[in-house]
């Protein structure tokens, strides 16, 4: 079972703070071989949504309003610890993060980009492609809008 919680930047302890910088580091980084900027001052503005089991932080995204990063509300950064995929926590801290853009900043319109290979993830979550293909940071991604 996935504990999730969700914090601003400003109520994130330091070692929360750290977890999500290193586990974010361990997938962006170092298993997609990506050299990019993850620190990247947004944070600040976004909601952290954080999925722990057995308080080992092993899922996250980060959600931000309207305005902020895109045009409608979005999610982003979004993760699971490698070794923690095959129990479908991408289903739970997405499930999370849609619910938290509903309650917190009364939006039903989320906006993404997506690494492509994930397309189908993001189609059951209800999510579509908007728009072609494009490169980000060297790696394949789409736009995907939910209404």
């Amino acid at each position: 079972m996935l504990k999730i919680i969700t914090k601003t930047f400003k109520e994130l302890r330091v070692d929360e703070l750290y977890a999500i910088l290193q586990l974010r580091s361990e997938i962006f980084v170092v298993e997609q071989n990506c050299v990019y900027q993850d620190i990247d001052y947004k944070d600040q503005k976004a909601l952290h949504v954080m999925g722990y089991k057995q308080d080992v932080l092993v899922a996250y995204t980060r959600l931000f309003k309207p305005g902020d990063y895109f045009d409608y509300a979005s999610i982003g950064r979004v993760l699971v610890k490698a070794g923690e995929r095959h129990l479908k926590y991408g289903y739970a801290i997405m499930d999370a993060s849609i619910n938290t853009i509903d309650k917190q900043f009364n939006e039903t319109k989320i906006q993404i980009s997506a690494q492509t290979y994930l397309k189908n993830f993001y189609n059951n979550l209800g999510f579509t492609q908007v728009g072609e293909d494009y490169l980000e940071d060297g790696i394949p991604h789409i736009g995907m809008l939910k209404d």
